[in-house]
């Protein structure tokens, strides 16, 4: 493999739209902009509350009882939930907490993705597969899942939609943190002179990782980081996901073997590992989750950004394109070209994606299935909006509203300073 090395760039908003089509979309490329659980688990300037519990246990029982009766309507359609909401605020009063039944807890996840205002590959929400592990608080059980959802989720190639619910936070016992931003990720080995070798987002997390004792890896572009994961009550340790758990596949042009003398190829899951998933006012802190990726999440972002990958100029050097002038499109040629290749590679390797065209029409036909339902649907246009030739999809020509419904999945503050390899601001242990 050509050892490529970048100059390490200061993160910027470039870097904030989501990876993984058919599923939630956070891209945990997402440091922005951080969100937070509902008043229940913030105090009024949006800290979370102290040890993860509800600081408003009359909020949590107006949220708990809006959940049900969309669960009841949604999903049951037996009429007054009435004596569920009171078994549940009984059970607030005496816990200042409550659990979800399994059913309940599969109908939230799902409509969570449903509520997903940046995610364009909403057409498939009810097909996500739910994991129930809200038993599971400890690092080393929570490790060995998070291999058994990349298992599950790869499917030989056919991705399928999956989320692994792990402990909530509750009153004076907060529930697990993952602080990678997704299962799969690229170290970035920043180097004296300041560049880096691998995925510069992850140079932070790196760094933290080495610290807790990883070696590190043989130091190419593309070495696969070990999970950093903090369990309730515990400090954070590394953990190397186990051979066979993450597939990845080589990328090659269809014409040329550029590709094959970079040495490129890209991990074939795109599971977000640290966003909140809130339903009825309760924060499930960990739970990882994945659709399939659409082709520009690989090509157009984090192999072309310039604070990711930066293989623009590499590559336009290769097809030698003029890149003296950008009246030249060098960039536009060089990008498509990439995308190709993404595009080419997976489907030879036999594994998922979507293109953008394709899933963009798939979204706005997800917009008439929703309306005809008489549901509202909230989508962010600068998110919607494919990172290349958006012009020539049907999402481009409309406008959306932003809803904000609930459940949703949120990114906390102290979330994104931890998969930067960062102690959130309260100190080691968890909030």
């Amino acid at each position: 493999m050509r050892k490529f090395r970048r100059r390490a760039a200061v993160r910027k908003s470039s870097s904030s739209r989501p990876e993984s089509t058919g599923g939630p979309r956070s891209r945990a490329e997402q440091p922005a902009p951080p969100g937070q659980c509902p008043a229940g688990h913030s105090d009024a300037a949006g800290h979370p509350a102290p040890h993860g519990g509800p600081a408003d246990p009359a909020q949590l029982r107006r949220e708990a009882e809006e959940f049900l009766r969309l669960y009841h309507r949604e999903e049951r359609g037996d009429g007054d939930p009435a004596a569920r909401i009171a078994a549940v605020h009984a059970e607030i009063d005496a816990t200042g907490t409550y659990r979800h039944t399994a059913d309940e807890l599969a109908h939230g996840a799902r409509v969570a993705w449903r509520n997903s205002n940046r995610c364009i590959g909403r057409l498939y929400w009810r097909s996500l597969r739910v994991r129930d592990r809200r038993d599971v608080r400890d690092a080393d059980t929570i490790a060995v899942e998070a291999a058994a959802h990349l298992r599950e989720a790869t499917n030989g190639g056919r991705i399928r939609p999956v989320i692994t619910v792990f402990a909530p936070d509750a009153p004076g016992r907060p529930g697990p943190r993952i602080w990678n931003e997704q299962l799969v990720r690229y170290a970035g080995y920043a180097e004296s002179d300041g560049r880096c070798t691998g995925d510069p987002r992850n140079a932070g997390l790196t760094t933290y990782a080495m610290g807790l004792g990883w070696p590190g890896g043989p130091g190419t572009p593309f070495d696969v980081l070990p999970l950093v994961i903090q369990g309730s009550d515990d400090k954070p340790r590394w953990f190397a996901l186990p051979d066979g758990a993450v597939l990845e596949v080589p990328l090659r042009h269809p014409d040329d073997d550029w590709h094959a003398w970079l040495g490129l190829r890209w991990h074939a899951v795109p599971a977000i590992a640290n966003m909140c998933l809130e339903i009825g006012g309760i924060c499930y802190p960990a739970a990882p989750f994945n659709g399939w990726y659409m082709g520009t999440e690989i090509g157009a972002r984090n192999l072309a950004d310039t604070d990711r990958y930066d293989l623009l100029p590499v590559v336009a050097e290769r097809l030698g394109l003029d890149a003296s002038d950008d009246r030249t499109l060098w960039k536009d040629r060089a990008l498509v070209e990439l995308n190709r290749a993404v595009l080419h590679s997976f489907d030879r390797a036999g594994v998922t994606i979507a293109d953008h065209h394709t899933e963009a029409r798939r979204f706005l036909a997800h917009l008439e299935q929703e309306e005809g339902r008489g549901r509202r649907v909230g989508a962010d246009w600068s998110w919607i909006v494919p990172p290349l030739s958006g012009a020539a999809t049907p999402v481009f020509h409309r406008t959306y509203d932003t809803i904000e419904l609930r459940p949703t999945f949120v990114h906390h503050a102290e979330a994104v300073a931890r998969a930067r390899g960062e102690e959130p601001a309260q100190g080691p242990g968890l909030v």
